[in-house]
């Protein structure tokens, strides 16, 4: 018989990982032209470069929620977009990437070694598992939109 824990971690990497059901981040910004990334095609409230960095800033505080008793989310929905539409640069628009990343794998090795089940000690009831879903269906869902968005602006291989 299967470990049912170890396969419910696979399971919950995998998602987080992305590319089973649902694009990867990587996969929907693949080839996408600079001078996208702060478009915001016919009347959208938002730009690529908006949904990377709320992705970022979102992921960021369901991290450190779960592993900090002292981390301060930011103020909802103000502080969870960022109100330039465009990166400053190329180093910000890697960056933020980069830090996605560095904050996913992170994530992952919480999922890892803690107590998926356990409430954190801080929360109202939240637990790794709970967290760990939340940050996959919420970068699930902007990531397709991303996707959507390269469609709008032709940008998107078909």
């Amino acid at each position: 018989m299967p470990d049912n824990s170890q396969i419910l971690l696979t399971e919950i990497i995998q998602l987080l990982n992305g590319g089973t059901a649902h694009a990867k981040l990587d996969d929907a910004l693949n080839g996408l032209p600079a001078n996208l990334r702060g478009e915001r095609p016919h009347g959208l409230p938002y730009s690529i470069w908006q949904l990377v960095e709320h992705i970022r800033i979102a992921q960021l505080d369901m991290l450190e929620f779960s592993k900090d008793g002292n981390h301060q989310s930011p103020k909802w929905p103000d502080e969870y977009w960022p109100t330039e539409t465009e990166p400053a640069n190329e180093e910000a628009w890697e960056a933020s990437i980069a830090q996605s990343k560095k904050d996913l794998n992170e994530l992952i090795e919480l999922v890892k070694n803690g107590n998926l089940y356990e409430p954190i000690p801080h929360g109202t009831g939240q637990t790794i598992l709970r967290e760990a879903l939340q940050a996959a269906d919420h970068t699930a869902y902007h990531v397709a939109e991303i996707i959507v968005l390269r469609r709008l602006m032709g940008a998107w291989k078909s």
